[in-house]
């Protein structure tokens, strides 16, 4: 089953603030003219005003478009209690963003149920216990791909199953590039080969799609994944972590820049200790106000793992630029990746060490009771620097 919360962003606002109910809203990253839409609400979308555009063309199209910025608490806790309900049903729920989950209910009792009822229960429930303005879209098949597939079928507020008796008829409704994972690229490469429709591709032999399409595995994967075969239910291994950062207003002053670097690294740092993760790579990349752009990586001898380690080495590079200039963006990521516990640990317990103990501490503090409730004296007054974002990615 796959679940995907209509206009998240947009509706978690309308549900929190009523009188935004039924109206064209958009969240944007920036309220200004030129920020970027996140997420049209429901009603936007009807106005053909589409996430990745600028504000002022929703504008254009619509001038009393509502706009607000993301209400970062408010969506994170609307996918807290997204995520209990949907592990309320099995325990394998994998999220595929903030606002979407994968459900595996194989080998287990509510299987039996019917999945149909399920999904119907489910909407149900979060309407009554996240809020009723709260719609999602559910989609149920034999693997991920025809589950999301169903999920986008009919928006908003969906509820589809595609199995053997309708594969065929849902295929010849859709495009190639209606179906997850096929863009223009592969589009074009399917039509070399003579596949035009959906249905052309399910009917291709496993040969063609090896050998001439996809030219590898990849093709067979495709063959299996469009009859209802199950070939994505895998995680692959974080290989790096990464933050970037639009300054609202340009500087070269090594102060603030300092101050913007440091919460760069308690952001990425704390992704980093959540994973278990310790990292020997960084780079960083810096945009100036001239257009130019200067970065540079290292692999550095020892792993680091507190927010001042990653600082640290962050620093080290920053300072090995060729000329001070005025920055306008700055982007840092840490890689070379490696479990904690791989490291070698002293016998006597090394200041560092105690360093990693107390980070481990404070970053359980701000789990429990909100994010820079404690952090470095380097982020003094920076409360409203580096807005606070939702990855629409699961990592």
């Amino acid at each position: 089953m796959h679940i995907d919360l209509n206009s998240c962003f947009a509706t978690v606002e309308q549900q929190a603030h009523p009188h935004l109910r039924g109206k064209p809203i958009a969240i944007a990253a920036y309220p200004t003219g030129g920020g970027c839409i996140l997420a049209p609400s429901i009603e936007a979308k009807k106005f053909g005003i589409k996430t990745g555009m600028r504000v002022r063309e929703g504008k254009e199209i619509y001038p009393d478009l509502i706009i607000r910025t993301a209400d970062t608490i408010l969506i994170r806790d609307v996918n807290e209690k997204f995520r209990k309900i949907c592990l309320k049903y099995s325990p394998d729920v994998v999220p595929k963003s903030i606002d979407e989950v994968v459900i595996n209910f194989s080998k287990t009792p509510n299987l039996d149920r019917g999945l149909i009822n399920i999904g119907r229960e489910i909407k149900k429930r979060f309407r009554e216990e996240i809020g009723e303005w709260i719609s999602c879209n559910v989609g149920i098949g034999t693997n991920r791909f025809l589950a999301k597939t169903a999920a986008g079928l009919h928006k908003p507020d969906g509820l589809d199953v595609i199995d053997y008796k309708n594969l065929k008829d849902v295929y010849k409704k859709l495009s190639l590039t209606d179906l997850n994972g096929i863009n223009t690229r592969f589009e074009y490469r399917l039509n070399q080969a003579g596949i035009y429709t959906p249905l052309d591709f399910l009917n291709a032999t496993d040969n063609v799609l090896r050998k001439i399409v996809f030219k590898g595995i990849v093709g067979h994967y495709w063959y299996l994944r469009l009859r209802g075969h199950e070939v994505d239910d895998f995680n692959t291994n974080k290989k790096s972590f990464g933050q970037d950062y639009a300054l609202a207003k340009k500087t070269k002053d090594l102060e603030e820049l300092k101050k913007i670097i440091m919460k760069l690294c308690e952001k990425m740092g704390r992704r980093l200790r959540e994973s278990e993760n310790c990292a020997s790579g960084f780079h960083l990349g810096l945009v100036y106000d001239d257009w130019t752009y200067w970065h540079k990586g290292h692999k550095f001898k020892n792993f680091s793992y507190t927010t001042y380690e990653l600082f640290s080495k962050i620093m080290s590079i920053f300072l090995q630029q060729p000329k001070i200039k005025t920055v306008v963006k700055v982007a840092i990521s840490c890689f070379n990746l490696q479990p904690l516990d791989n490291m070698n640990l002293n016998l006597f317990e090394t200041n560092i060490e105690r360093k990693r103990s107390l980070s481990k501490a404070l970053d359980k503090i701000n789990d429990r009771y909100g994010e820079y409730v404690i952090y470095p004296g380097l982020m003094m007054d920076m409360k409203n620097t580096i807005i606070d974002r939702i990855a629409f990615g699961k990592g």
